[in-house]
């Protein structure tokens, strides 16, 4: 039978999320069922809900999903009704790069993430009408009660922990943690700056914490994300507004430059600025999202000395792999991602997006009632 639904659905471009009641269908063979209780709010979703991204109106979009498995298809295994999970993204398991472990990189990204509906083209939601309305953003589409997810997009978790809580590990807090620990490979007693303190910065500066880097430097605009960012680990800080922010970098670390630095602002003066200030052997990761024409610039000879440049999405690791390592590490207390997160109701997601686009907001949750 199908199951109703609780959901906030995007009919157009740069229009205002409604509230609406659907229906689902029940599970396919390799699908799940999940509850949602919290599903974090990503600028990713923001752009699609705006008309740029190539994802199909209406949707139900949401990519940072965490409930609860309630029914799961026949050739499903691993997973059963009860358990915990968080939600990531969706991927082919069968390519090059999926068989590596990868499979943020997978082949078929694009059409399994982003246009929202199955690999056959079909779609599992209903509106009041019978109309179709597109599902399966990321291969979950969690700003809803309910969704249908494939079993590789599930992390399974300790059951009595706060989903809300967990709900970004799906994506941005992952993107930030994994940039430093997986792309860049933060070591003990390294220097590492780290450019814009949304969720995705803040999260690649207590990976460096946790990774034991001895300098720690945070940049943005923001002073109330500057000051949240030495209670998270910072040792220092620059604000935008007044610094030059190269010079004062060049400053803190004795004109060396540093080991390691994290670019999360997609803006590109930032990502050149984050390639000029590395050390010899030095190496940045681009984790911001630019226009697809945007250049970055480097200077050819300073990368002689060894410097890198690399991009990283989404942990560049495997969701199951990465979200338990960030989970022990905040068992440990050395990832506090609850200084992060501020909930609210999916009915109110019209404020969340406001909140989160003042900067009054680090990472924005929705949750569903039970």
């Amino acid at each position: 039978m199908p199951t109703a639904v609780t959901a906030a659905v995007s009919r157009g471009a740069g229009q205002k999320f409604l509230i609406e009641e659907l229906l689902l269908q029940d599970p396919r063979p390799d699908e799940v069922l999940v509850r949602y209780t919290a599903a974090g709010l990503c600028h990713t979703d923001l752009e699609a809900a705006a008309g740029n991204l190539p994802t199909p109106h209406p949707v139900v979009l949401g990519h940072e999903g965490a409930g609860i498995v309630e029914a799961v298809g026949t050739a499903v295994t691993g997973f059963a009704p009860g358990d915990s999970v968080v939600l990531s993204l969706d991927s082919c398991g069968t390519c090059r790069n999926c068989l590596a472990g990868q499979p943020a990189y997978c082949d078929h990204h694009i059409p399994l993430n982003f246009h929202s509906r199955r690999a056959d083209g079909s779609v599992g939601l209903r509106d009041a009408s019978g109309r179709p309305v597109h599902d399966h953003f990321f291969g979950q589409s969690s700003f809803a009660s309910h969704g249908l997810a494939h079993s590789r997009g599930l992390v399974k978790v300790p059951a009595g922990l706060p989903l809300s809580m967990l709900a970004p590990l799906g994506c941005g807090l992952i993107t930030g943690a994994g940039a430093v620990l997986n792309s860049l490979r933060v070591q003990v007693g390294s220097t590492v700056v780290v450019f814009g303190l949304g969720a995705v910065g803040l999260a690649a500066l207590m990976a460096a914490a946790a990774s034991g880097a001895t300098r720690i430097i945070a940049v943005d605009r923001n002073p109330e994300r500057l000051s949240l960012a030495t209670e998270l680990g910072a040792t220092d800080v620059i604000d935008a507004t007044t610094a030059n922010t190269a010079e004062a970098i060049m400053d803190l670390t004795g004109g060396r430059g540093v080991d390691h630095s994290v670019e999360s602002t997609g803006a590109i003066p930032v990502m050149n600025t984050a390639v000029a200030v590395l050390a010899p052997l030095g190496s940045a990761a681009i984790l911001g999202v630019a226009a697809l024409d945007a250049t970055l610039q480097a200077n050819a000879f300073e990368l002689l000395k060894g410097r890198t440049v690399t991009g990283s999405v989404m942990g560049h690791q495997a969701p199951g792999l990465l979200i338990p390592r960030l989970l022990d590490l905040h068992q440990q207390g050395r990832f506090p991602l609850e200084h992060l997160v501020t909930t609210y109701p999916l009915t109110d997601i019209d404020r969340a997006m406001a909140d989160v686009g003042a900067g009054t907001t680090v990472k924005a949750v929705l949750t569903h009632r039970s």
